[in-house]
Parts: structure tokens; C-alpha cells; sequence
């Protein structure tokens, strides 16, 4: 939650900020692929040009209205609540290409489906967000992008209906965001204020908020340190250097992103797999709608990753490889300005038997590999493997991304 606050507060908090999205109930369109100066987000993916937005629920439920979509073009609208739990998506994959209108409502909305609702999304706290995605078939197709991002609407649900509108809730000031604090025990603080908004607990956590009222967490509680028995704050440092060291091993082995995004249901209330995924790419797709997996390597040595025929990676949608760097997971800067490679990439070829070799590395394989090169960092770097809309294959596991093998005399 506290990683989920810092992109929160960074698009929400200062007009004059160059990741600010224009407040609750507005999207902000990109209609051209990041770049390593886009840092909204760890691990951003280059493929489909990102639309973020904001709903405060509140007051009342709000109406997300998305056009008709021409072709095969993938979109999907991911929509995250304050736990990170990708709680309802429209697009592709879920509610198929068509026009329709969708209600987004808080915890303790209790109304009737209106007319011309296509389908009610019940969200567990009152603050959600949307990271949507749409797909960008290179530079001669920005334009066409941009059409389909102007047809994505909102508005309050009495705006829908016509109808007079309810109450407006209080101004939400949002604290600011400092990364020492989110990782001490200062955390705490910021956890208290987005509880607030998280009422009435889910029942999975009712006794959870309990225990954790004992030492100072509960929704909107100031959270003061210096107040707290030395004993019990030395217990919570110690808590805090715990977990960090229980997320540094659990992060070593989890290498793909099976079971690591997803609603509750899917995630099971299984806190340090979140946090897992909150490090290695905040706000992933659930697993139906994406699968990801990727490699650690070194630049300074030429590496291979060769599909074999039939092998390529199983995707309804279309599948990519992005190279980030370390530690901070951004896209790398490089010559040939190319932070992503896949199977939409233009003069990609394939080898004489079908199969496909990609080579990542910080020197050119050569002119005649240089269409198939995923340049890196001279030092270390990940690489990360998008299918979106995965087969079976893929999701239980039978698929498997093939080796990241050192090219032998480099």
C-alpha cells in the first residue's frame, strides 16, 4: 500500500509536478511509448501507452464509459483498489472490444444497477485506481492511439442519470511522500491514513486491524513514535528489519508472475507475495490477462535467449521483452532507442528454422544480428517477458521461457 501511496501522491499531489494526472476523475493520456525519462512507475511497460486516473467513490460511484475499439487493437483497462488488488478490468480479454458503460462503486454503495449499465464493479476501498493500456503499433500509429483514448470517459453517477448531485466528501490532503519513512517504521503513518479510506475492513481482516490497533495502526490514527513504550518500538524496528530481509530472499525466487498479481480471491490475503510484486512491477496484470517472466544478467557478456521452433512465447494478444536497469528498474537509454523487443517489432527475423534468437548485451552482436538486439547496461540489468492474453501453457507452467545462456567467447 505504501508503494501504491508514493505513485498515488505523485499524481495527485502537485499541479506543477510532471507525473501529476489532474486530480480525481480525469485521465491523463500518453499516446507514445515510455521512455527511460518516464519514471511514474518501476518496470513500465513499453508496449501500450499508459492512461492513468483517479476515483475518489466517496460521494457516489462513478460511470467509466469506453468506446467501440476498431480491429484486433488490444486495451485494457486494469482498475486497482488501495491494496493493490486488481479488483475489475474492461478491454479485450474481459468485456471484448465494443462501446459500453461501467459503475465503479465504494464499500458502501448499496444501490440498484441504472439503466444503460453494462456492468457494477464493487471496489473494497473508496480511493481506485486505472492503469489502462493501450497498444501502439509503432510511430505511424499514435494517431489512431489518441482516438481511442478520447473516447474513454468519466463521470459521476448523478452526471450519468442527469440527476441532482449528492454531497461532496471532505478535501482529501494527501501527507507528503518520503521513501525513508515508507521503509521505517514511519510507515505506519501513512499505512493509518489510507486505512481511512478502506472502511469497513474486509472481514478476512477484522481481527488483523485489531491486533494491529494495540500498537497505534488503525484508519486516520496520528501515529506519533515518541509516544510508544521503548520496548514496543524496538520490537517494531526489529519487525520492520524482519520483513525486509523475509522480502529480499522471497524476491530471489519468485522469477515469473504466477500468483503474484491478482483480486483477494486470487492473492489470499498472502502479504509478502504482494510486496514481492509491489517490488518487481507495481500494479502488474493479473495472470488471465498477462503473464511476465525475465531474467537477471550481466551487459558486459553477449547473451542469447533462443526460442526454439514452436516455442515462442504463447500470446492471443502479442508478447514483448523489455530491458530495465538496475537497481532502479527504469528503461535503459541507448543508441538505438530500443527499450523493448517482440513479436510486433519491425525487421525482426527469424532463424533458418523457424525458431528465434534474441541477443542482449551492451556491444552490437555484429550488423547482421542488430535486428534481433536488445541492448543493455554494461553492468547488470533484467529483462522481463510480457504475453498478453497467455495460453494454459503459460499460465500452469508447461511453457517455459528458455534459458538467458552467455554467448561462448564473449
Amino acid at each position: 500500500m505504501t508503494e501504491g501511496y508514493n505513485t498515488m501522491y505523485k499524481q495527485l499531489s502537485d499541479p506543477a509536478g510532471r507525473e501529476y494526472v489532474g486530480g480525481f476523475g480525469r485521465f491523463r493520456h500518453y499516446s507514445e511509448a515510455f521512455t527511460p525519462e518516464n519514471r511514474d512507475i518501476v518496470t513500465p511497460n513499453n508496449d501500450t501507452p499508459y492512461s492513468w486516473a483517479w476515483l475518489d467513490l466517496r460521494a457516489e460511484p462513478w460511470v467509466v464509459s469506453v468506446p467501440a475499439v476498431p480491429g484486433k487493437r488490444y486495451y485494457v483497462q486494469q482498475w486497482i483498489d488501495l491494496f493493490t488488488h486488481n479488483f475489475a478490468y474492461i478491454g479485450s480479454r474481459a468485456t471484448g472490444n465494443q462501446a459500453g458503460n461501467y459503475l465503479f462503486a465504494g464499500p458502501r454503495w448499496k444501490g440498484e444497477t441504472p439503466p444503460g449499465i453494462q456492468q457494477v464493479f464493487h471496489s473494497e476501498t473508496d480511493i481506485v485506481l486505472s492503469l489502462t493500456r493501450t497498444a501502439l503499433n509503432g510511430p505511424d500509429d499514435v494517431e489512431a492511439v489518441k482516438a481511442v483514448q478520447a473516447g474513454m470517459k468519466l463521470q459521476p453517477l448523478s452526471s450519468f442519470l442527469k440527476t441532482a448531485a449528492p454531497p461532496a466528501a471532505p478535501t482529501i490532503a494527501l501527507p507528503p511522500y518520503d521513501v525513508a519513512k515508507a521503509r521505517s517504521r514511519d510507515f505506519i503513518g501513512y499505512l493509518n491514513f489510507l486505512l481511512q479510506f478502506t472502511q469497513p475492513p474486509h472481514p478476512s481482516e477484522v481481527d488483523l486491524m485489531k491486533r494491529f490497533a494495540t500498537i497505534g495502526i488503525g484508519p486516520g490514527l496520528p501515529f506519533d513514535a515518541t509516544k510508544l513504550p521503548p520496548a514496543t518500538l524496538a520490537a517494531i524496528d526489529d519487525g520492520v528489519s524482519d520483513a525486509k530481509e523475509a522480502l529480499a530472499a522471497k524476491s530471489k525466487v519468485t522469477l515469473s508472475s504466477n500468483g503474484i498479481f491478482g483480486s483477494r480471491a486470487e492473492l489470499k490475503n498472502d502479504y509478502l507475495i504482494r510486496a514481492v510484486a509491489a517490488e518487481k512491477g507495481l500494479y502488474g496484470n493479473s495472470l488471465a490477462e498477462a503473464w511476465y517472466g525475465g531474467y537477471l544478467g550481466d551487459g558486459s557478456k553477449l547473451s542469447t535467449i533462443h526460442f526454439a521452433p514452436g516455442q515462442l512465447p504463447p500470446a492471443r494478444f502479442f508478447w514483448s521483452m523489455t530491458l530495465y536497469t538496475l537497481p532502479d528498474r527504469f528503461l535503459y537509454a541507448n543508441p538505438l532507442k530500443r527499450y523493448s523487443i517482440g513479436d510486433r517489432t519491425q525487421g525482426l527475423k527469424r532463424d533458418a528454422d523457424g525458431g528465434l534468437t534474441l541477443y542482449l548485451g551492451h556491444a552490437s552482436p555484429g550488423a547482421e544480428k542488430e535486428s534481433n538486439w536488445l541492448p543493455t547496461p554494461e553492468g547488470r540489468y533484467s529483462a522481463v517477458g510480457r504475453i498478453y492474453g497467455p495460453s494454459e501453457a503459460a499460465m500452469n507452467g508447461t511453457w517455459k521461457l528458455p534459458p538467458l545462456t552467455p554467448v561462448a567467447g564473449q
